[in-house]
């Protein structure tokens, strides 16, 4: 049975091959840089940070203090090397957003009645709706340009009008609330998407998944951040 320390240092090398093969970077180079420019690149490694630079301080002192070809000065806890295996894992066979959010997507027409996306609001429960008009997509109906509709209309007039949802989008204040990614995106990418949104202060309502990423393609998921939330 494998040592501890026989064990991280395997799961260490693998981990170290990934950052180059994620920076391009040369195998000269050290751990720590090597993490410096794959956190920019790869939201796992982000996500992963302390941990990483932690492991490569641990590796330096079983690899400069062993005292024999067999004897290192300390072995790793069983968490440490679970949690690098899992790590090396994750860097090497990334969840894709497809394996977690693949699925039937509810998307209306431009011309479809409101009381047709109020039912499916209440039906699925969902909070956008992708909109189509003549086959090509045009954005997401949200909670928000419903009440923003509501609000702009007289009371007497909302018996008698019969608004579609092309009216509706029309009262979205933000329209740019979502993005397309492709199928093989992982989760922590998906994940960062939502962080840098919200840091900068337009935050996405959704990412919506197609296989190459193009919004003319099929949709086949969508990803909310309750979403994300669910997997925590």
């Amino acid at each position: 049975m494998p040592k501890n320390s026989e064990r991280f240092l395997v799961a260490y090398n693998r981990i170290d091959k990934s950052l180059m093969k994620i920076t391009d970077l040369p195998s000269h180079l050290s751990f720590s840089k090597k993490i410096d420019r794959a956190k920019n690149q790869n939201a796992l490694v982000a996500h992963y940070e302390d941990e990483l630079r932690e492991f490569g301080s641990l590796r330096n002192a079983i690899v400069h203090n062993r005292i024999g070809i067999d004897y290192t000065i300390a072995e790793p806890h069983d968490h440490i090397v679970e949690t690098i295996e899992l790590i090396e894992e994750k860097l090497s066979h990334p969840v894709t957003v497809k394996e977690l959010f693949e699925r039937k997507v509810h998307t209306v027409q431009a011309n479809e009645s409101l009381a047709t996306g109020l039912k499916i609001v209440k039906e699925k429960k969902f909070n956008q709706l992708p909109i189509y008009q003549k086959g090509r997509f045009i954005g997401l109906i949200t909670a928000n340009g419903i009440m923003n509709w509501l609000a702009g209309q007289e009371t007497d007039n909302i018996s008698r009008e019969i608004p579609t949802l092309l009216d509706i989008y029309n009262h979205e204040k933000r329209k740019k609330t979502y993005r397309f990614v492709k199928s093989t995106m992982s989760v922590y990418e998906a994940e960062g998407y939502f962080k840098k949104s919200i840091m900068s202060g337009n935050r996405l309502e959704a990412l919506l998944i197609t296989e190459q990423g193009g919004k003319d393609e099929k949709l086949i998921g969508i990803i909310t951040p309750l979403d994300l939330l669910k997997l925590d």
